[in-house]
């Protein structure tokens, strides 16, 4: 049969556009919806995964590079997986991590006796953290300020007040919160331990109105450094020192930041004349194991006897020896002398940067702990660096903090300032200081004697 040639056929149709294909929406990380959920919101977490370290460098979990010149927050001096560290953890791990301190350890006495070496103080405790040993601390000024034959304990003792500075920062729990001058730590929870007042920073006029038989201890962290990397002023150090003897009290140097190495010297104090009563040290003692400890003299030792303090944590030989051999690396391989040299390498690169971007106000720290002020809000600029991969730090909103670990190189210095010279010319300029109603220095301040 034949068709009907008389049909119409339909027109023919514009061949159809393929579809675009949209990328395929890559699946959100299990590890983060984990961490988003489960976890306390204390931090404000950057949404990559860090996965691991090899000297000044940390990869995430894509296998990004990162040039690390914040390490851990001034705790990763050796940088990441130092093979003596590695060693050493390999080793003591499958012998004991932990025993109690009811019982002596092979590391403990060795440790203690190489930290009084390089502070010139005479006894050691050793806690888990720096905030626990600012606490201890605290513990021991009240203890040496009582007269135990006229106060007995439990009585009000007249020497229990503490001096602290202004835009100072000593650690998170309760004791230690209450010698933080900065609000945003102490006010929500208030109210926190009473007898504390603060001087303004570097301002000796101010001290000695504030300084009184009622003192038991003035704390002084030698160089600030969530505060914004101030160091202080070698005359209020004096001052506060004298003080302190004149009335009994007792002058503690927190170098739980800046200590162990970080500013070219063992300890910041020792650009001083005078030593402190009482030192804490934390964030680098370990090589990133929790480990703390306070530093003290004979006469402070004399007042302490069995169970007045103790720490569950603290002193383990694990971390006791890894201790051990990061300060046998500071010394064996001359990490104090790399340390004051590249930072004159630094600040000399920082300082020809500041000449051609006017938003930089002052350069100023000591050794690898280094701090630029803006005229502009930080934040910007540290993920404007996280995205061109490296890793710095904002802190009091206008400084940026610079905490490299002490074995850079003159090489990995020159590659930290090309890429900063890229994030300063790219990043996008916000809020300036004056426009925030804000001002990151503490008024008072002595800024050219701080200098260093």
């Amino acid at each position: 049969m034949m068709r009907n040639s008389s049909k119409k056929r339909p027109k023919a149709q514009p061949p159809r556009k393929a579809k675009k294909l949209s990328a395929p929406l890559s699946k959100p990380d299990v590890r983060l919806l984990d961490a988003e959920k489960f976890l306390l919101p204390t931090y404000k977490r950057q949404p990559v995964i860090m996965s691991h370290g090899r000297g000044a460098y940390v990869f995430d979990s894509t296998g990004k590079k990162y040039l690390d010149f914040l390490g851990g927050i001034a705790v990763n001096a050796l940088g990441h997986a130092h093979p003596r560290i590695v060693k050493v953890i390999r080793r003591e791990a499958a012998r004991a991590i932990h025993l109690s301190n009811f019982y002596h350890n092979e590391f403990q006495g060795p440790l203690a006796r190489k930290l009084t070496e390089w502070s010139g103080l005479d006894r050691v405790f050793f806690a888990n953290s720096g905030t626990e040993a600012i606490d201890g601390a605290m513990k021991l000024a009240r203890l040496l300020g009582r007269k135990p034959e006229e106060e007995p304990a439990g009585a009000p003792a007249k020497k229990h007040r503490f001096l602290a500075l202004e835009n100072s920062f000593h650690g998170r729990t309760f004791g230690a919160i209450s010698v933080t001058a900065t609000e945003k730590y102490r006010l929500p929870f208030a109210p926190v331990v009473p007898g504390v007042e603060f001087v303004r920073f570097n301002d000796v006029a101010d001290l000695e109105s504030k300084f009184g038989d009622t003192v038991c201890a003035i704390l002084i962290e030698t160089v600030q450094g969530e505060g914004g990397i101030y160091p202080v002023s070698e005359a209020f150090w004096n001052r506060a020192r004298a003080l302190a003897t004149q009335h009994g009290a007792q002058l503690i140097a927190d170098e739980i930041q800046c200590g162990l190495g970080r500013t070219g010297r063992y300890f910041a104090y020792q650009k001083f004349p005078s030593k402190p009563d009482i030192a804490l040290i934390a964030k680098p003692l370990a090589a990133g194991l929790p480990l703390g400890a306070i530093l003290t003299t004979e006469t402070v030792a004399a007042r302490v006897s069995p169970g007045m303090h103790g720490t569950t944590f603290g002193g383990g030989p694990l971390a006791c020896a890894v201790a051990l051999e990061f300060l046998s690396i500071v010394e064996e391989e001359q990490l104090l002398e790399n340390i004051r040299t590249r930072s004159a390498e630094l600040r000399e690169g920082l300082a020809e940067l500041a000449s051609r971007f006017d938003f930089i106000r002052e350069i100023r720290g000591e050794g690898l702990m280094i701090g630029i002020e803006l005229s502009v809000e930080g934040a910007p600029f540290v993920a404007e660096a996280m995205e061109l991969g490296l890793l710095i730090n904002c802190t009091h909103d206008f400084t940026l903090r610079f905490l490299p670990p002490f074995i850079i190189t003159r090489a990995q210095v020159r590659e930290f300032l090309k890429l900063f010279e890229i994030v300063l010319a790219k990043t996008p300029k916000q809020a300036s200081a004056l426009d925030a109603g804000k001002s990151a220095i503490p008024q008072g301040a002595a800024h050219v004697a701080a200098r260093g």
